[in-house]
Formats: structure tokens, C-alpha cells, sequence
């Protein structure tokens, strides 16, 4: 087990500046009478913490409601997907689809109708080696991460001029990594300098290049199991965490500012110019259960043994519970989304292959589940997203609207455009 040493300021002076029923926006109760979350707000420093204690605005579980879905089993080619990565879409709900096996950008309007594409693989002027993320700026030209060839490809689909913006890293690949503008136009690039260290390059709206800074992180504990295996002739070791323990996000605001958060416990933290905003929110952290503790150890050990064989595990104690969220996720309008962890459920394995190694005769599903916070702390309420929707690639959140990539039993994927509904209980 490896574990660092924890490091947190402990505030001296707390001063509680108010309490309130809901910082925006109330929900109807089942009596019918209007309710709403119950908040604490303090202060320390320059740091102010918005607490749900209970309730919420919309009061019941939200759901997504499917309006739109793009993609078919057998078709034209331009609504068949190979593999989805990444997804944006702009103020008018076209949305925009990079297809990392393609290489290239399908663009869709909000009804779904293809209307052009995109790139292509290449080097030249708007193709791409290797792309992984896209993002729209503010005044709807598209942004496409491309580090194979060290550059931002920028489309402008009113004029269908393109720019190559390029920037010096050490062409370093992040697939599943957000690409990120904010409402300035800033473009956020998550990659590594030539020393190997992660940063984030920051891009003006004109694509100079403004700022370097170190990727967003924090001294933890953090438990692993570590195995080596050693011969006259060669060595291989392997570190993997263990299962269930917490872990370190962060995302870039609309604002610009980061959103950090240690999964450990219910409190994030969002950059403001005039300080941090901390959102916490009660919360009972989800037990593991035995059998999902036994399946991920099982799992664990395979996957060891595969490079160190014979290794058995050292005595790594996996938790009881498990971490609180699994990610953090902003919206284009600034809401916060965070992905919490769920109660595993045990699953039968129809493809089960005893020949495989890696194939097991059960598996364990966990619902996807989200917590959403207005920008100011306010507790909305969870989303339950339906069967199919997957939490990879990033889903893009815009207000009451939600496009998803959704996969079904044959391994079809569709984008759908979701529409939050909330159940009017007690007719408020």
C-alpha cells in the first residue's frame, strides 16, 4: 500500500453569515405547499459554503426524456458511427459528433438531420492525426483538440473558414479528456509539457497562447497494491489502486474558473474572483457490498496476475463504502453535475466465456445517477438517466437539455437529446 500525506488548512475564524430555505427556486411539497432545499451558508476567509442540509428545488428525482436520437444499425453513412469520442453542441441544438475511427466531425441540427462533416484524417488544413475532443466557443465556431498534429483545428460554420492554432506540448494523447472553452472564447488544452508534467495551455479566443498552468491536484492518501515479479532475465511490476478508493477531479467553469473535488466527501469546490464557492451537501456514502467487494478483488487479482503471476493480493484493505462522486461535469449555462456512485446490482453474464480469463459469469452494474447544483450552490435535485445512456464520452448538459451517447444490446451507438422532466407532485 502506498499512501501520501494529507495536507488541509484548518480554518481558525468561522463566522455564519445565514441560513435559508433555498438560495433559488422552490419545489412543491406532496401537501402541495411550496418547499425547498434546506441550506446553511458560512464563511471562512475568503472561502463561502453553501450546505444542503435537505430537500431540494425540484423535489422529486428527475428523469431524461428522450426527444431526438441520431445513429441507425443500417443506413446512409453519414448516421453510422464507428466510435464515438467526443460531443458539443451550440446555442441552436446542432450538435456535433467526432467520430475517433472516422476521424472527422458529423454536424446534426436540432432535429437531428445530418448537415455536413467535418475534417477528415490527415495533415493538411482542417484534417486531423489522432483528434480526441471537440468544444463550441461562444459565438458557435467549433474547436477540435488535435495532438498528433500538435494543434487546434477551429471551424466556423456560418463562414466555413477553418484556423490551425498549433501549441508546444509534449504531444501527449488524453483520450476521453474534455476539451474546454469558457464564455471569453478560451480555449483550456489538457496535456503534458516536454518534461512530462501535466498542464493545461490556455488559448485566447484568437488562439495566442496566454497562460501555462500546472493541472489542477491535491495531495491525498491514496491506497494501492503494488506487485513485482523478478528473474535472472528480466522484471515487470505493476501498481493499481485499489478498488473503491477516492480519487481527485476537476473540471473548467464556463467562467473560466476551476471546479475541484475530492471524492473522499460531499464538498467541491468552484474559483470565483472574489474567492472559492464550496458546495457540500448531506449525504450517506453508498456501502460496498460483498459481493461487488469480492468481484473487484477477484477482478484486480487477475489483472495482476496477467503480468506478475502467482501474485496474491497483500492485504489491501478495500473500503466499506464508496467514494461519493466518480466525476464532476459542467453544463454550457454553468450548472454543475456531479456523477455519484450507486449500489452495485449483480448481473448475469450472457457472454460469459469460460475460455477467457477475463470474462466472468456475473458482473455488477451500477445505475448512473447525477447530482446538479446551479452556479451558486443552489441543490436542483438528482437525474435519473434511462436504460442505454453512457456516461462516456462526456455527455454535453445545457440547461433542461442533456445529448448523450446511448448503446444498445448489439453495440449500436446513438446520440439522443434528453430533455429533463421533473413529476409535478403536489400540483405546485
Amino acid at each position: 500500500m502506498v499512501a501520501a500525506t494529507v495536507h488541509r488548512k484548518t480554518p481558525v475564524h468561522l463566522t455564519v453569515i445565514a441560513t435559508a430555505t433555498s438560495l433559488a427556486g422552490v419545489a412543491c411539497g406532496t401537501d402541495g405547499v411550496r418547499t425547498g432545499p434546506s441550506v446553511e451558508v458560512e464563511t471562512i476567509g475568503d472561502t463561502t459554503i453553501v450546505r444542503t442540509l435537505s430537500g431540494s428545488v425540484w423535489g422529486a428525482e428527475a428523469m431524461l426524456v428522450p426527444e431526438v436520437s441520431i445513429g441507425e444499425l443500417e443506413g446512409p453513412n453519414e448516421y453510422l458511427f464507428g466510435r464515438i469520442w467526443s460531443l458539443a453542441a451550440d446555442d441552436d441544438r446542432n450538435v456535433y459528433v467526432f467520430d475517433e475511427q472516422a476521424q472527422h466531425v458529423r454536424v446534426f441540427d436540432a432535429a437531428g438531420t445530418y448537415v455536413r462533416t467535418l475534417g477528415g484524417r490527415g495533415e493538411g488544413p482542417g484534417e486531423f492525426n489522432r483528434a480526441e475532443a471537440v468544444a463550441v466557443f461562444p459565438d458557435g465556431r467549433l474547436a477540435v483538440r488535435d495532438p498528433g498534429n500538435m494543434r487546434v483545428q477551429v471551424f466556423d460554420p456560418a463562414t466555413g473558414a477553418t484556423d490551425e492554432w498549433e501549441y508546444n506540448s509534449g504531444n501527449h494523447y488524453r483520450a476521453g479528456a474534455p476539451l474546454y472553452t469558457d464564455v471569453r472564447g478560451r480555449t483550456f488544452l489538457v496535456t503534458t509539457d516536454q518534461s512530462g508534467e501535466d498542464i493545461v495551455i490556455v488559448l485566447g479566443s484568437d488562439g495566442t497562447h496566454m497562460d501555462t498552468l500546472p493541472e489542477p491536484s491535491m495531495d491525498y492518501e491514496q491506497f494501492t497494491v503494488r506487485a513485482e515479479h523478478v528473474t535472472e532475465e528480466s522484471s515487470s511490476s505493476v501498481t493499481a489502486l485499489v478498488p473503491f478508493t477516492h480519487a481527485f477531479f476537476w473540471a473548467v467553469h464556463p467562467s473560466g474558473q476551476f471546479l475541484t473535488g475530492l471524492s473522499s466527501d460531499y464538498s467541491i469546490d468552484l474559483g470565483r474572483e472574489e474567492g472559492v464557492l464550496r458546495i457540500e451537501r448531506n449525504y450517506v456514502p453508498v456501502p460496498v457490498s460483498d459481493g461487488e467487494r469480492d468481484h473487484e478483488r477477484e477482478s484486480l487479482v487477475r489483472m495482476i496476475r496477467f503480468s506478475v503471476p502467482g501474485w496474491t493480493w497483500d492485504g489491501s484493505r478495500i473500503p466499506d463504502h464508496k467514494p461519493v462522486f466518480q466525476d464532476l461535469l459542467i453544463g454550457r449555462d454553468g450548472r454543475i453535475w456531479v456523477r455519484l456512485s450507486t449500489e452495485g446490482r449483480r448481473v448475469e453474464n450472457e457472454d460469459h466465456d469460460p475460455e477467457n480469463p477475463f470474462s466472468y459469469p456475473v458482473t455488477w452494474r451500477t445505475p448512473i445517477r447525477y447530482d446538479v447544483f446551479e452556479s451558486d450552490g443552489t441543490y436542483l435535485g438528482m437525474v435519473a438517466p434511462p436504460d442505454g445512456f453512457s456516461a462516456s464520452p462526456e455527455p454535453v448538459f445545457d440547461g433542461d437539455h442533456v445529448w448523450a451517447v446511448t448503446r444498445d444490446e448489439l453495440g449500436v451507438e446513438r446520440v439522443v437529446r434528453y430533455r429533463i422532466e421533473v413529476d409535478d407532485v403536489g400540483g405546485g
